[in-house]
């Protein structure tokens, strides 16, 4: 995944879509953050109860919509009854929850697309082996980056599919210091996603002299967008895609 889309900035990318707008994780979120200019997305997937691919950040339903529950023990089904925009504006009310398959017919091939791998409850579950399918049955090897906490998940993404692009998240501070260090370099990854507080020149120099991207979470202060645009990041999640693009490119 090459920064070929704005060579002069990092690319922005929005984070559970243009989530500062819209509700997250929604479809109307996705096609706000298109609209907005963002170059690229970033949701969560997780496996619902009978196997299918819900896009949703929580283990639970609590926050996001009007049900409660856990994501892994509710039907697709169920999930689809469910508001996911009753927190916004009334006119998202009705905003379901969308499968990944929905996300890639709206919004794939137009947006470069970062999947974050949410199944740090059952980390071995067949969620890996579900999404890479999605992503060759969609055609979009060179505009998704897979994502995850768990670098076991890259290993598998790996060998299912080698030219997918890998990104190894990391916690903030001291507990993420190890795997932005030495031992992480052990896992097949193609891009370092760090939290903006703990990048700096030595990171992303590092980063990049492996060959590897800096794509940064989550940024939405104007201040920290411009300092890590002036270290030469290489992508810029943020929540308000319409921010980044006036402090970037004003």
């Amino acid at each position: 995944m090459e920064k070929t889309l704005t060579p002069k900035r990092p690319l922005i990318i929005a984070h559970r879509g243009a989530s500062s707008v819209a509700p997250e994780n929604t479809l109307a979120a996705f096609e706000m953050a298109l609209e907005l200019g963002a170059d690229g997305i970033e949701l969560d997937v997780m496996l619902s109860a009978d196997g299918k691919l819900a896009v949703i950040h929580d283990f639970s339903v609590d926050r996001t919509t009007n049900g409660t529950g856990k994501v892994p023990q509710l039907s697709l089904a169920k999930l689809k009854t469910l508001d996911a925009g009753f927190k916004k504006a009334a006119a998202y009310q009705g905003e379901r929850i969308p499968t990944l398959e929905e996300v890639f017919s709206a919004v794939g091939g137009k947006l470069l697309i970062n999947v974050e791998l949410k199944n740090y409850h059952a980390p071995f579950d067949r969620l890996t082996e579900a999404v890479v399918a999605c992503v060759q049955e969609f055609g979009l090897l060179e505009s998704v980056l897979l994502s995850s906490f768990n670098p076991f998940n890259l290993l598998k993404a790996q060998r299912l599919e080698p030219a997918l692009k890998r990104g190894l998240l990391t916690v903030p501070g001291k507990k993420g210091r190890i795997m932005r260090g030495w031992p992480g370099r052990f896992f097949p990854y193609d891009a370092l996603h760090p939290y903006f507080c703990d990048v700096d020149a030595e990171m992303v120099q590092g980063q990049h002299s492996y060959g590897r991207q800096v794509n940064v979470w989550t940024v939405n202060s104007p201040e920290e967008m411009q300092r890590l645009a002036d270290l030469e990041v290489d992508m810029l999640i943020t929540d308000d895609p319409a921010l980044a693009r006036e402090v970037l490119e004003g």
